[in-house]
C-alpha cells in the first residue's frame, strides 16, 4: 500500500459484547453517513467474548461505503476498556492506517458524528486525537446525580475533568506511545490525558440506544469510574497524602488549643481534655499509620511490572475474520 493510498484510510473501531441487533443496524447507518467523502473506511469489530453467537447476517451486503469488515474475536470478555487496548494495539501492529475511530456499537456514539470528527482532525493535520465531547445526555434522574457525584470526586482526586467517552478519532501516529502505555488497560481516554497526548474536542449530543438494555450494571459503571481515576493513581495518592497531612496538622493545632483552654483558662469542664485530647490522639495515630502504609503501597507500585499491551495484547486474541470486502460485491 503506497503513501497516498494510506493516508486516505480510516478504520472504524467498535467493541460489541452481545449487541449484535444494534451492531447490524449501526454499520448500515455508519455506511450511509461516510458517503461524499475522500476518505476510505474500514470496520473492525471486536467479538468481545460474546456468548451470543456472531449472526450470519451482520452485514448488508448492499453496503458501498464500507470498503471492508473485519471481526477479531477475543478469548474472553474483557470489558469495552481492555477490549479497546487489545484492538488498538492490533491495529498499530496489523492494520496500518492514517487514524482510527473509536465508537461503541449501541448507536449512542452518533454515526452522523463520524465524519465531523475525521474533518476536523483533517483541519489539524491529524496532529491531534479529537475527542466527541458530551453537550446533551439522554439518561434518568438517577444516573445524572450519580454521574455528577462521580464527577466532583474525579476533579477533586485527580485535578481534571470528564467531559468525554470513547467516541473519538485517533491519528495512527500517536498509538505508537498509548500501545506501550499499562493505562490504557484501564481506561482509553484517561490514559491519553495521562501521556499528556495532544487532543481537542468537538461537542457533541449523545443518541439513543438502537435496541436492547445496556449491559452496564451500577456496578459495572463505578468499576468504569475507578478504573478511570487508578490511571491517575499517583496524582490521587499525592493529593490523599497532602490532604491527610493537612487533618493530622489541623489536629495538631486543636490539641495545642486544648492544652492552652486545660491550663491557662478558667473554661475547662473537668475530664474534657483528657477525653478530647485522647479522642484527637488517636485519630491522629490512625490517619498517620494509614498515611504511611498508603505512601509505601504507591511507592510499591511504581516498581511493579504492569501490563504493557504491546507486548501482552496477543494473548487475548482467539482469531480474526474477513466478513466483508466491496470488492466482493457484484
Amino acid at each position: 500500500m503506497d503513501r497516498q493510498e494510506l493516508d486516505k484510510k480510516i478504520v472504524i473501531l467498535m467493541p460489541v459484547y452481545n449487541d449484535w441487533d444494534s451492531a447490524k443496524e449501526l454499520i448500515v447507518k455508519i455506511d450511509s453517513c461516510i458517503r461524499n467523502t475522500t476518505f476510505q473506511f474500514s470496520l473492525l469489530i471486536v467479538n468481545d467474548g460474546s456468548t451470543v453467537p456472531f449472526p450470519d447476517n451482520l452485514v448488508d451486503s448492499s453496503l458501498d461505503s464500507i470498503m471492508n469488515i473485519h471481526l477479531l474475536y477475543l478469548r474472553r470478555n474483557l470489558g469495552h476498556q481492555r477490549a479497546i487496548a487489545v484492538a488498538l494495539t492490533y491495529i498499530f501492529q496489523s492494520y496500518p492506517c492514517k487514524a482510527i475511530i473509536v465508537m461503541d456499537a449501541d448507536g449512542e456514539d452518533r454515526p452522523e458524528d463520524i465524519l465531523s470528527l475525521v474533518n476536523l482532525c483533517s483541519e489539524n493535520n491529524f496532529s491531534k486525537i479529537i475527542f466527541a465531547e458530551r453537550s446533551r445526555r439522554i439518561e434518568n434522574l438517577f444516573f445524572i446525580f450519580f454521574y455528577r457525584c462521580y464527577q466532583a470526586l474525579h476533579r477533586i482526586l485527580t485535578g481534571y475533568s470528564i467531559r468525554v467517552g470513547n467516541f473519538s478519532i485517533i491519528p495512527f501516529i500517536f498509538l505508537s506511545p498509548l500501545v506501550v502505555s499499562s493505562d490504557l488497560w484501564n481506561h482509553y481516554a484517561a490514559s491519553v490525558f495521562r501521556l499528556k497526548i495532544p487532543y481537542s474536542m468537538r461537542p457533541t449530543s449523545r443518541g439513543k440506544r438502537i435496541s436492547g438494555t445496556s449491559k452496564m450494571s451500577f456496578v459495572s459503571l463505578v468499576i468504569h469510574g475507578l478504573s478511570a481515576i487508578s490511571v491517575y493513581g499517583e496524582i490521587v495518592g499525592t493529593r490523599v497524602l497532602f490532604a491527610a497531612f493537612a487533618i493530622n496538622a489541623l489536629l495538631f493545632v486543636m490539641l495545642i488549643l486544648i492544652f492552652f483552654i486545660r491550663f491557662f483558662t478558667v473554661f475547662a469542664v473537668p475530664g474534657w481534655a483528657t477525653y478530647s485530647s485522647g479522642i484527637l490522639i488517636i485519630i491522629f495515630l490512625q490517619i498517620l499509620a494509614t498515611t504511611i502504609g498508603f505512601l509505601f503501597f504507591i511507592l510499591n507500585g511504581r516498581n511493579s511490572i504492569a501490563f504493557i499491551p504491546l507486548r501482552d495484547y496477543s494473548f487475548f486474541i482467539q482469531k480474526t475474520d474477513h466478513i466483508f470486502s466491496s470488492d466482493e460485491n457484484p
